[in-house]
Parts: C-alpha cells; sequence; structure tokens
C-alpha cells in the first residue's frame, strides 16, 4: 500500500500483492484460463484423468472432449488435465484444466478450493453469470453443513474413534473413522462425510 511495511492482516492491498506475487512465483499464466468445465463422449477412458496428466487441448478435441456447452474446446489453454472432483461419488461436472489451476491449488492443496477460487475469479472478471457449474454433483448423499459435521464427529467420538475435537473440520483422522464406520455398516468407504452416514450413525 505503499508505506513500506508489509502488512498482509490489516492491509488489502499488501494481502492481494503478496498472494498475487505467490501465485507468479506458483507458475501462474497471465492471460491463460485456469480451465473450463467440459462435456465428455460416452466411453471415454478416465482411468488417467488427473491434473497432472497434462495433453494438448487439440488431443482433448480429438477425444471428444468439448466445452459444458457443446462448443468446441479453445485454443487459448494449451495443454491441460482432466479434472472429475465428484468420480468417487457417481456421475459429476468434469474440467479441463492447466497450469493456472495447479498455481491455485499450490496455494491451499484442495482440488476443491481450486475450484471454487477458480469460479469466483469468473465471476469476478465476467466470464460467466452463473454461480455454479453447469454439471450439478451427485445428489444422492448431499453433504453436511459445519453443526452437522460436529454432529457427526460427536458420534464418531461416542463409539471410540480417536480423532480429536468435534470442530466440524473434516480433517485425516475424521475421514479414516468415517470410513471404518461406513465398513461396519455395509456402505461405501469413501472417507466422505454424508447424510447418508449421518443419519445411520444417529439409528445407532
Amino acid at each position: 500500500d505503499g508505506d513500506g511495511r508489509r502488512d498482509i492482516v490489516d492491509s488489502v492491498p499488501d494481502a492481494l500483492a503478496s498472494t498475487a506475487k505467490f501465485l507468479q512465483n506458483a507458475g501462474w499464466r497471465r492471460g491463460q484460463p485456469w480451465g473450463f468445465e467440459v462435456r465428455l463422449p460416452k466411453g471415454l477412458d478416465t482411468s488417467d484423468a488427473g491434473r497432472r496428466n497434462k495433453l494438448p487441448i487439440d488431443a482433448w478435441r480429438r477425444l471428444g472432449v468439448m466445452l459444458a456447452d457443446g462448443s468446441p474446446l479453445p485454443d487459448t489453454l494449451p495443454a491441460a488435465g482432466l479434472l472429475l472432483p465428484a468420480r468417487d461419488w457417481g456421475p459429476g461436472p468434469a474440467f479441463v484444466v492447466g497450469r493456472n489451476f495447479d498455481a491455485l491449488y499450490s496455494y491451499n492443496a484442495s482440488e476443491n478450493y481450486a475450484l471454487a477460487i477458480a469460479q469466483l475469479s469468473n465471476l469476478l472478471g465476467g466470464q460467466t453469470q452463473q454461480v455454479g457449474f453447469v454439471t450439478l454433483w451427485p445428489t444422492d448423499d448431499p453433504g453436511l453443513s459445519r453443526a452437522q459435521n460436529r454432529e457427526l464427529q460427536a458420534l464418531l467420538l461416542q463409539r471410540g474413534h480417536d480423532i480429536g475435537a468435534a470442530d466440524g473440520l473434516i480433517g485425516a483422522k475424521t475421514r479414516e473413522a468415517i470410513k471404518a464406520e461406513q465398513q461396519r455398516l455395509g456402505m461405501k468407504a469413501d472417507g466422505r462425510a454424508g447424510q447418508k452416514l449421518l443419519s445411520a450413525l444417529r439409528g445407532g
């Protein structure tokens, strides 16, 4: 902010400049999009999907991948990996993501976090008026609120799982406990905190 002192707590300009510098050092490429939501052709082999497994954008075109609205993939993204963030829970949105997505991911190592920031950047930049994505996340087992996360953790603690405090934050220990309970209940052991597991644990 021009005062000669770095203050990322109380100075918005300093905080923004610090974040911008981090992203630049992480490989952010000005003028390139982070990626696009896409539509996949039926039968596409997605076993190697992942943001690190990048192909030239023309290769994705030849495989039949299109933007979510059915239009061709643009040339503004030279290479991209295929990201399927909901693949463990069923059909959901698909994305091709490039180097700028990787830069966002390096700031906070969560693909869902990076997607949220990426979509926010689209909204702020005027590239879209749509808050959500075209394809919805699987909804047969909706997620939990912070309060419900705490309730779930309390139920896990009652069953003897060593997960620490019931703070509503789903970390590694909570996910392992969830997997154990899912296995016990005959559910898919994916470690996801959802309504089905919460209801099952409420019932004993």
